[in-house]
């Protein structure tokens, strides 16, 4: 299978000034997914849409590739990732490239490693599954969360009250680092968790979001712990 790994790196970050190549502990946070992405080995090509002639040059300075920029259309607030993906898609199939596989890699997933990349590609090839989502299970049962209705608290799930968390059913969300798709299923169904979706479970240490500078400094400290520890 022909592979191409997307990072999408729009410009023009609110919350988190130039957040897609803000240094990150010594070089641009961007740079570890490219790396990431090269070193894996399971890429025919690695690149980068990005709307931004600042990251267009940052990319291709950490060896990744931007054959075209991001059209306007997909470079406001209410573009879809699932939108600069086929965007993507399709400016290749112009050049004469098509790709039977491809992988969403966010530009601010610094955790990513090039191991865990190829572990995810290959399991995909392997299966019949059209996509696979990387997920992380929530540190707390949700089956035991509350809500406050009218300014009292009540369980989610009356029944689950009193429930062991060990004896409850485990539970992922999205992951935020990235997403593995097999092209003509996705294209077909537009949608990153497609109808035969699998998933890939990463560990809650290998997993940050980062919207925040609160979250861009815990990032920065957790990063630092995991690597001293494998000193």
């Amino acid at each position: 299978m022909s592979k191409v790994c997307i990072i999408t790196a729009r410009g023009g970050s609110k919350r988190i000034p130039k957040k897609n190549i803000k240094d990150f502990l010594g070089k641009p946070i961007i740079a570890y997914s490219i790396e990431a992405a090269l070193k894996s080995g399971v890429f025919d090509e690695v690149m980068v849409s990005t709307d931004s002639e600042e990251i267009a040059e940052v990319a291709k300075k950490y060896g990744a590739k931007v054959p075209f920029l991001r059209s306007d259309s997909n470079s406001n607030d209410f573009a879809t990732t699932r939108d600069v993906l086929k965007e993507v898609i399709e400016n290749y199939k112009a050049e004469g490239k098509d790709f039977d596989m491809f992988m969403c890699l966010y530009p601010t997933a610094p955790f990513v490693s090039a191991e865990r990349l190829k572990e995810a590609v290959q399991k995909l090839e392997a299966s019949d599954a059209y996509s696979l989502v990387s997920v992380v299970r929530f540190s707390f049962p949700p089956q035991r969360g509350v809500v406050v209705r009218d300014g009292y608290m009540q369980w989610v799930n009356p029944e689950h009250a009193l429930t062991r968390s060990q004896d409850l059913e485990p539970v992922y969300h999205d992951a935020g680092q990235f997403y593995a798709e097999k092209t003509e299923p996705f294209l077909k169904e537009f949608s990153l968790v497609t109808s035969k979706t699998v998933p890939f479970e990463l560990g809650e240490e290998e997993v940050q979001d980062i919207d925040t500078f609160s979250d861009w400094q815990m990032a920065e400290m957790k990063y630092k712990i995991l690597n001293s520890l494998g000193e």
